[in-house]
């Protein structure tokens, strides 16, 4: 066999299924960008065993959020902790991603530091350092060579916080603009019609028990200011029995659409948007749609959030314009009454509205990659790089 045909080994390991859309699409690319065949193991959910890998055990054995969910499973969260270590070390591969998720994967990664420490190993996705608890930054340092940010401000956080290496190699979002944005014939098609309203409570049951009263309230509010509004809502599909119900005490009707296709044909129609805090609040303004951000948690969870949030809005898209274009309401704030005075000039238009799309339109030149590259081969070639330094 000749040495241009000995497979590289890759182990990816992701914790949740955004680490395994990514995992999905940065195979590809490191099989399109390697000089030699590639071997792939590690831990993955659908969209990478639809690639072709082979998960060592199934991805929701580890695919937990929150305090007490992880201490419910705390057992098992461990065991798949020591199980996915001793897969790295006994298959010594050429580099290791670890994907997301970090209470699980870094935990495999220190790990396997230990045993392997000459071994790469690059996180893709950025712990949000620079949001609450600064210090993992410098903590990552021993046992991460590099990290690929998925938001622009995200390496200058880690070069002053003392983190790895960082570079930033864009969000998968960008690759998906033409399916975001209206083209020519939607916008002349909607032209007349009563504006439309997406509504977005979140993915999370917490979320969307606490912001769907609060979020029907505001559209009732606005449709006796405004007139007729189209209201959209894209639901969660595993919470959409959820969602349908609380819909009913809504007194204004909203139509509920599914699936990314669904949410995105919503994007590209709507005037306005009313929206969670969260990854969501990145679509929309790469989408251009004005918004309204509003989010609402306990109050143990407001209480150490106070203590260790770090940064001056919780708003993706403020954050990289660095302004706080977008207004948002938290916790107490976050009332019917206030979130009408703030979207009703967002629907009707008028200087706020016109400031607010101003600001949107600069989303797109601060997340470009240079030459408008792909994330995914941006990602793909730093973790080859990785891999022929060591």
């Amino acid at each position: 066999m000749s040495g241009g045909s000995v497979p590289k080994t890759i182990w990816l390991v992701a914790g949740e299924d955004s680490g395994d859309q990514l995992g999905a699409k940065l195979m590809p690319a490191l099989v399109a960008l390697s000089e030699r065949p590639i071997r792939f193991g590690g831990v993955g959910g659908e969209a990478m065993i639809a690639q072709g890998f082979q998960s060592l055990f199934p991805i929701d054995d580890v695919a937990v959020m929150g305090y007490l969910p992880v201490a419910a499973r705390l057992r098992t969260l461990l065991r798949r902790i020591r199980q996915t270590v001793r897969d790295v070390v006994e298959a010594r591969p050429d580099v290791l991603v670890i994907i997301d998720s970090p209470g699980f994967t870094h935990a495999v990664a220190s790990r396997v530091r230990k045993r392997m420490p000459d071994l790469p190993i690059v996180d893709y996705v950025s712990p949000s350092v620079w949001a609450w608890r600064p210090w993992r930054a410098a903590k990552m340092r021993p046992f991460i060579d590099h990290v690929l940010a998925l938001l622009p401000f995200e390496p200058e956080a880690h070069r002053r916080l003392g983190g790895p290496a960082c570079t930033y190699v864009g969000h998968p979002l960008i690759e998906r603009l033409s399916d975001l944005r209206p083209d020519a014939r939607e916008a002349q098609a909607r032209a007349g019609s009563p504006p439309t309203l997406v509504i977005l409570p979140g993915s999370r049951r917490s979320e969307i028990e606490r912001l769907m009263p609060v979020f029907g309230a505001t559209l009732a509010r606005l449709s006796a200011r405004l007139g007729p509004i189209e209201a959209v809502l894209p639901a969660v599909t595993r919470h959409r029995a959820l969602i349908e119900r609380l819909a009913l005490a809504w007194d204004v009707p909203v139509r509920l659409v599914h699936g990314e296709a669904g949410k995105h044909a919503a994007f590209r129609r709507a005037r306005a948007a009313l929206a969670a805090s969260g990854t969501v609040t990145l679509e929309l303004a790469l989408a251009g749609v004005p918004m309204v951000v509003a989010y609402k948690v306990s109050r143990i969870e407001e209480a150490v959030a106070r203590r260790l949030i770090q940064v001056p809005t919780i708003v993706l898209p403020n954050l990289i314009l660095d302004r706080n274009a977008m207004p948002e309401f938290i916790q107490a704030e976050c009332t019917a009454a206030r979130l009408t005075d703030a979207l009703a000039p967002l629907l009707t238009g008028g200087p706020v509205r016109d400031a607010q799309v101003d600001a949107l339109s600069r989303i797109d030149g601060l997340m470009r990659l240079p030459g408008d590259d792909e994330p995914s081969r941006s990602a793909a070639r730093i973790v080859l790089a990785a891999q022929r330094a060591a």
